[in-house]
């Protein structure tokens, strides 16, 4: 983690580990939180994230590469899912299954309904049938300013 005159709070990620890649979960664990949304805007998100990481720590838990998973279930919602090496006691711990692909994206996040048809696109020309799309907003808006990018990476839950 880098550290020159401003606090960094999201670790860096290397784009090219998260482009069009494929993963399968196997019981891989999360813990499970809500985040209150305003037509998708997050309201919350840094107190709910900050909540969720004092029970991790607390649990003895790590969370492998910072992922956290967004899932916009409504404009109203998003459900995030933090990975987590162990079960996290006093918080909703879930396990994921399945076969995933990622698509990277750099920019703001008014980009977000162009890089969902992109890679819708991908998906469509690779002939992969998504059952559920999921977000990882790799930093925070300060990280970001420090790193200058702002990646985001687009999981595709693949159908059987």
């Amino acid at each position: 983690m880098e550290n020159n005159n401003q606090d960094v709070c999201c670790p860096k990620i290397d784009p090219k580990e998260w482009d069009e890649k494929d993963f399968n979960w196997n019981d891989k664990k999360f813990v499970k939180a809500k985040v209150f949304t305003i037509a998708f805007m997050p309201l919350n998100f840094g107190s709910v994230i900050s909540k969720l990481m004092k029970k991790v720590e607390a649990s003895g838990a790590k969370t492998p590469e910072n992922l956290c998973l967004s899932d916009h279930t409504s404009p109203w919602n998003m459900d995030i899912y933090l990975a987590v090496d162990k079960e996290v006691e006093n918080a909703q711990n879930v396990k994921i299954n399945g076969k995933f692909f990622s698509k990277i994206y750099e920019g703001d996040f008014r980009e977000t309904g162009n890089w969902m048809k992109d890679a819708q696109k991908f998906a469509d020309k690779n002939k992969i049938n998504v059952k559920k799309w999921y977000m990882w907003y790799t930093t925070c808006p300060k990280c970001a300013k420090k790193y200058g990018k702002n990646y985001v990476v687009v999981f595709g839950e693949i159908e059987k």
